[in-house]
């Protein structure tokens, strides 16, 4: 297994953009990179890290694309899949990769993507929320995934999402609230999101949802596979849930939680920590 930089990685460059990176636990520990995903930061995963930290794990968790203050492109056709897969590849080229990987929400969108396109960056693979892009297609024409998914519509209206979530206690908000988010947690989406500009770059990501060419979405992961979803999960049905091992050929684990929200990484730390540092073990 490759070791990890030597030094601490607060930030990184790709193509004129900076990421910043919380760059945590111990300097020689296994690597693991942590992705999160909407409408959150790194510091999603603040309740996770130091129970990965405790067993020798040192996790590296970016800000993505958007989210980052040096990293906001303001065109739509920025935001593509693609460009999101290579900012987590050249971060793991900059840690010294092969990696192991982490994403939630959009974050899990790009793993599943980098896992199948670039494998030999990665030593393991565990998605959670999210199911493979595949599973999700197919459930949302066989199930209530569609219904689920109506938020994808309205963000692409120009502007509309800005204004909405601006209004405090409005209907962006009480969705948050809808979704499982705590009151601690709205104030940090306050703080973050929205305080520190990050939102319109966030919801680019949704806007180039129609420059994606679907075909890309019909690959397969070989990458030894973790999948950890949530019964209480608002936005993601159980039926691509399930359907997700059917494209996996590497070895795979499914992890439902009962009784938990989508935010699974500050609501069910704990669980989570154990369903990656077993897939962890499964491969070292």
């Amino acid at each position: 297994m490759s070791a990890a930089a030597p030094g601490r990685i607060t930030s990184y460059t790709r193509e004129g953009l900076t990421f910043d990176v919380r760059d945590e636990g111990p300097l020689d520990g296994t690597p693991v990179v942590l992705l999160h995903g909407f409408p959150e930061r790194s510091t999603s995963w603040r309740e996770v890290a130091p129970l990965l930290h405790e067993h020798g794990i040192r996790t590296f968790a970016p800000d993505q694309r958007g989210y980052s203050p040096g990293a906001r492109p303001r065109r739509r056709r920025d935001y593509r899949l693609p460009h999101l897969v290579d900012d987590v590849a050249a971060l793991i080229e900059r840690i010294g990769g092969p990696v192991h990987l982490v994403g939630h929400d959009w974050g899990a969108v790009v793993g599943w993507a980098l896992a199948a396109q670039r494998p030999e960056l990665l030593h393991s693979w565990t998605a959670v929320s999210v199911p493979h892009p595949m599973a999700f297609l197919r459930a949302g024409v066989t199930s209530r995934q569609g219904l689920r998914s109506w938020y994808i519509g309205f963000f692409q209206l120009p502007r509309l999402a800005e204004i909405s979530a601006r209004r405090p206690g409005g209907p962006f908000e009480q969705a948050l609230v809808r979704s499982g988010m705590t009151e601690d947690d709205v104030a940090r989406f306050r703080a973050e999101m929205l305080d520190d500009g990050a939102l319109p770059g966030a919801l680019g990501w949704y806007r180039a949802i129609p420059l994606v060419d679907l075909r890309h979405a019909q690959f397969r992961v070989e990458v030894p596979t973790t999948f950890v979803w949530s019964d209480g999960d608002v936005a993601v049905d159980r039926s691509g849930a399930e359907r997700t091992g059917r494209f996996c050929d590497g070895p795979y684990s499914f992890v439902p939680l009962t009784g938990v929200s989508h935010w699974i990484p500050t609501q069910a730390p704990g669980p989570l920590a154990d369903a990656v540092l077993a897939r962890i073990a499964s491969v070292r």
